[in-house]
């Protein structure tokens, strides 16, 4: 069973760091344990470092890069590829699927693989539509120019998965897990290369895309601009900018 290798190429390289920058983040770790309920066997695919995994049950981590396997924490570790799951029909209460199915190859047969092999599908992924209108793109406008067709439309997921439940998941303020949007209210942070190497689609993009709105955001944080073009977002905990949870199957 070959990984993917788009997905593989992309976190052998930005993959680096997810231990300390990626961390999970407690809130959305009790939204998504509450959507996994008491299942017992859990297959975690596109595993990364192990994020959001539940603690307290048999758990299989899937994942195609060597460099994110290297940095997960569990015993259970198996490198492969979404589209072909190494696994038995049934095999799982609950398969899970942590801000990975837009990196798929093959986005369709990676979620007939999910229904094949667990009752039950959690993904977490994001609602585009909602995320491009979020301000780190009027810095970096590359975000919304580039090709997206590696994107995974909510509504197609859904589709797929035959589900209408979706949860909204927020954005805490001091979010842990440096996703794209985690750092809404603390906009100094996507100054750091580092942080900004974590997530997939800065770190993808070109210097020339990404320096010169750096640049500018360093400017407009020193003069006191951005927070006067968003002074609404200091007054929230927390923010939508478009994270989804998509829950599938019949509890047992």
């Amino acid at each position: 069973m070959a990984p993917s290798s788009r997905s593989l190429d992309r976190y052998d390289t930005i993959g680096v760091g997810y231990g300390t920058h990626r961390r999970p983040d407690p809130r959305w770790a009790a939204q998504i344990n509450a959507a996994i309920g008491d299942a017992r066997r859990v297959v975690n695919v596109g595993a990364g470092a192990g994020s959001y995994e539940p603690t307290d049950r048999f758990v299989v981590a899937v994942e195609p890069s060597p460099v994110m396997l290297d940095q997960h924490p569990g015993s259970r570790r198996v490198r492969g590829a979404a589209e072909r799951l190494p696994f038995g029909d049934g095999q799982f209460d609950v398969a899970m699927a942590i801000l990975t199915v837009h990196h798929w190859t093959d986005l369709d047969a990676g979620l007939r693989e999910l229904r094949r092999v667990a009752r039950r599908q959690v993904i977490l992924t994001f609602d585009h539509e909602i995320e491009s209108g979020f301000w780190l793109s009027e810095y970096v406008p590359a975000m919304q120019s580039r090709d997206h067709s590696w994107s995974a439309p909510l509504d197609r997921v859904m589709k797929r998965l035959e589900t209408d439940h979706v949860e909204v998941v927020r954005v805490p303020h001091d979010c842990v897990d440096g996703v794209m949007a985690a750092y809404w209210r603390r906009p100094e942070r996507y100054l750091d290369p580092e942080v900004r190497a974590n997530i997939s689609g800065l770190a993808l993009l070109s210097d020339r895309d990404i320096e010169p709105g750096m640049h500018r955001l360093a400017a407009d944080l020193e003069s006191g601009a951005w927070h006067d073009r968003h002074r609404d977002l200091l007054e929230l905990d927390e923010c939508d900018v478009g994270y989804r949870l998509v829950v599938a199957g019949q509890r047992a």
